[in-house]
């Protein structure tokens, strides 16, 4: 679990649709948000950027923050979510998971990459979703009231998850869904020279090699290069890398172990950064 998004260090997001408007009403209405879109293209960043505009100066129990992020993966159980007892000394106590604090304190809960979690632990969520905004905790007996502040968020990469963890109706139509890509060439080249610190140029040619490699996904590449990828090898060249070498491994060798693929994003590269 991490948590981010605190009142005094507002996380840096360029929007490129609508996402922030629709979420906004999505919050003020009180209703599920899903995330849908690629690996690495700012849905987490988007999440955390809201939680600050939204509930960074509430005022807020001790140590809770806005948004709670909780990583999902297979061995993702309810008592992980929910919470269990534990012995501390002689004694027997509860100790609340992450979607609870969130619950009781009207924070943001945001489950990343949803469908990665077992399916027994993703129904746990149903009640928050609807109507009742309710979390059972049978372990307890104990049925808890969401605060007025609570939002349930969650994300996955469609085009990445197989059948078997592709996302039940039963869950998706209880959300308001909102799609992310990756961002026009000019806007990431904008993303890119914020965050990495490098000169608008480069910036741009960074932005332009995303584009290029993003193009070979249906030529044998499986996942395009993401703005986080970008990022990386802006970084290393901030830093005084060589942009090749910069690109070499932050990008070309994250992105696949076929000879072909490495050649075709090596030639990239080379072009751009001649």
């Amino acid at each position: 679990m991490t948590v981010a998004a605190g009142a005094e260090n507002a996380p840096y997001y360029l929007p490129i649709h609508d996402e922030i408007e629709i979420f906004t009403a999505a919050y003020e209405s009180r209703l599920p948000v899903l995330l849908k879109g690629p690996t690495g293209c700012g849905k987490t960043r988007f999440v955390e950027f809201m939680a600050h505009r939204l509930l960074g100066s509430v005022p807020r129990r001790e140590r809770v923050p806005p948004l709670i992020t909780v990583a999902c993966h297979e061995d993702l159980t309810g008592s992980d979510l929910v919470g269990r007892y534990l012995i501390q000394g002689d004694d027997t106590v509860w100790i609340d998971g992450p979607l609870t604090q969130a619950v009781r304190s009207g924070s943001i809960c945001y489950l990343d990459e949803v469908v990665e979690a077992r399916k027994d632990t993703i129904v746990l969520i149903h009640p928050l979703t609807d109507h009742r905004r309710i979390l059972p905790i049978d372990k307890r007996g104990e049925i808890v009231e969401a605060h007025p502040d609570f939002l349930l968020v969650i994300s996955y990469n469609p085009g990445y998850q197989s059948v078997l963890k592709d996302l039940k109706h039963s869950t998706r139509q209880r959300f308001v869904s909102i799609d992310f890509d990756y961002p026009p060439r000019d806007r990431e080249a904008e993303i890119v020279r914020h965050e990495s610190g490098v000169d608008a140029d480069t910036a741009l040619t960074l932005a332009t090699l995303g584009e290029k490699v993003r193009h070979l996904r249906g030529a044998g590449l499986g996942e395009g290069v993401s703005t986080r990828l970008l990022v990386y090898a802006g970084q290393l060249i901030a830093r005084g890398l060589a942009p090749r070498r910069a690109c070499s491994v932050a990008v070309t060798n994250s992105l696949t172990d076929d000879p072909e693929m490495l050649r075709s994003v090596g030639e990239l590269v080379s072009a751009l950064f001649a």
